[in-house]
C-alpha cells in the first residue's frame, strides 16, 4: 500500500493496516502488479463487494462468496479491473459512487502537531445548541446532506467571525474500535474563501491526534471544493473507494 520511494507519501501504520485488512483478509483469488482479487465469506451486506484504487494505481477488489459464483469467477490466468467491473455489470450489480480517501501523511502530521493555529477557534460543546442551531439554520438542506455536521458527534470544532459561527466540523469512530475519525465540514456560504473551513479542519484534526485518532476526509469525485478543502488543509490523497450500492439489483 505504500512504496519506499521517498516522492511517494507514507501513511501511519494505522491507516495501511485497516485498508490491507478490509481488502486482503480472505482468500486472495487473483493478484498481478496492478490487480489483485480477493474472496471473503465474512464480508457485511453492505460491504460484499467493495474496490480501493490507491494513488500509486494499485487496485484491489474483495467480494463475498456467493457473489464470486454469480458474476462467474472461476480461476484463470489474467483478470483485469475493466474485465472485473464488466463482469459486475453484465450479473447486474452496480457500485456506488466512489469516494476519494484523504488522510494526513506522516510528515504533514507532524507539521500540524507543530503547528500554533490563528483564528477566532474553539471546541464546541452541548452549550453551544443555540449557536449551533442558528448556524445549521442558515445553510441549505443540500449543504447539511453533504457535510454530515452534528453537534452530538465525538468532537466538534468551530471558527467564529465577529461572534458569529462561519465553519464547523464534527468528527466520530468510524468503526468501533478503530483508531480512524471521520470528519465533515461546512462553512456558511457568506463566509467562504476566507480559510475559516481550512482552519477549522486542521483544529479538529489535531484534536484527534491528540486522542489517539487518525483523521479521515471523504468526498465524493465530482465535489471539486470538497477536493480543493482537503488538499488546503494539508491532507494526502490515499485513494478512491467504492462499495456496493444499495440500489444493486444482485
Amino acid at each position: 500500500m505504500t512504496d519506499q520511494v521517498s516522492s511517494v507519501p507514507v501513511f501511519s501504520q494505522t491507516i495501511t493496516d485497516f485498508w490491507q485488512e478490509q481488502f486482503l483478509n480472505g482468500d486472495v483469488f487473483y493478484s498481478d502488479e496492478s490487480f489483485t482479487v480477493a474472496i471473503n465469506p465474512t464480508l457485511d451486506e453492505v460491504s460484499r463487494v467493495m474496490m480501493l484504487e490507491t494513488s500509486d494505481g494499485r487496485v484491489m477488489a474483495v467480494l463475498t462468496p456467493a457473489l464470486a459464483d454469480k458474476i462467474g469467477l472461476f480461476q484463470q490466468q489474467s483478470l483485469s479491473e475493466s474485465t472485473f467491473r464488466q463482469k459486475l455489470n453484465e450479473a447486474g450489480i452496480t457500485l456506488h459512487g466512489a469516494d476519494y480517501l484523504f488522510y494526513f501523511s506522516k510528515a504533514d502530521k507532524n507539521v500540524l502537531l507543530h503547528e500554533n493555529l490563528e483564528g477566532n477557534l474553539r471546541r464546541l460543546t452541548e452549550q453551544d445548541e443555540a449557536v449551533f442551531s442558528e448556524f445549521t439554520s442558515s445553510a441549505s438542506e443540500q449543504d447539511l446532506d453533504d457535510a454530515y455536521v452534528e453537534l452530538d458527534h465525538w468532537a466538534v470544532f468551530g471558527s467564529f467571525e465577529q461572534n458569529c459561527l462561519a465553519s464547523a466540523a464534527s468528527m466520530y469512530p468510524w468503526e468501533v474500535d478503530l483508531q480512524i475519525a471521520d470528519l465533515g465540514v461546512l462553512t456558511l456560504t457568506s463566509f467562504r474563501g476566507k480559510g475559516h473551513a481550512r482552519q477549522v479542519v486542521r483544529s479538529i484534526c489535531k484534536y484527534a491526534y491528540g486522542q489517539g485518532y487518525e483523521p479521515q476526509y471523504r468526498c465524493q469525485l465530482d465535489n471539486h471544493a470538497s477536493t480543493a478543502l482537503a488538499k488546503a488543509a494539508g491532507f494526502t490523497l490515499f485513494g478512491k473507494w467504492e462499495v456496493i450500492s444499495p440500489d444493486s439489483t444482485d
